[in-house]
């Protein structure tokens, strides 16, 4: 069911988009000095390649948090180990949907003392946020659809497709969860 699934930003378009946020965040920060924390698992495609457009002194780092509970309660799974005291620090994050997990991410950067706090986000569902939270660098705005590749998941797997695909039948995929493979994996081989 080829229909279940559509290509909805292709790898040449993210990598075109990703080296225009770089060049912005490089006018940004002419001095460099910049922490970049990378927020796992997600980012980790996109965060490899906005280093690789930031021709600036920076370090990286990253952190990860852990949703548990029916309240979806969040804790510090791996903190970051860079200190940011009086430092300029940018958030990477693959996707902002509600706003909830960003806010709490940025009062943890803030709670480490760093002197600024700027977030990029590869995808914003802007329409779903609860919490009215500044994301200064945003690549695309996306609609509800479940999105696959380029560092988003389905129970864990498809992040490593070079492009990001929508899928607009999620029962399907839960029923059949490998009826993505065929169709993910030969795009993927073509170079987009």
């Amino acid at each position: 069911m080829a229909d279940a699934f559509v290509e909805v930003i292709s790898h040449e378009t993210l990598q075109r988009r990703v080296s225009e946020i770089g060049a912005q965040i490089t006018r940004d920060y002419p001095d460099g000095d910049l922490v970049v924390v990378g927020i796992l698992k997600g980012c980790l495609f996109f965060f490899k390649d906005l280093l690789d457009h930031l021709p600036l002194l920076c370090e990286s780092d990253f952190l990860s948090l852990t949703r548990f509970g029916h309240e979806g309660r969040v804790s510090v799974a791996l903190d970051v180990s860079i200190p940011l005291e009086g430092r300029d620090v940018l958030i990477v994050l693959e996707i902002v949907d509600t706003g909830l997990t960003l806010t709490t991410i940025q009062r943890l950067i803030e709670a480490h003392g760093a002197r600024s706090v700027a977030t990029v986000a590869l995808l914003d569902k802007a329409p779903r946020r609860i919490v009215d939270v500044p994301v200064e660098y945003r690549g695309f705005e996306v609609g509800d659809e479940y999105l696959l590749g380029y560092g988003l998941d389905w129970n864990g797997y498809y992040r490593n497709l070079s492009s990001i695909w929508a899928v607009m039948d999620l029962p399907y995929l839960a029923e059949n969860p490998r009826a993505f493979d065929a169709l993910a994996f030969a795009s993927d081989a073509s170079g987009g």
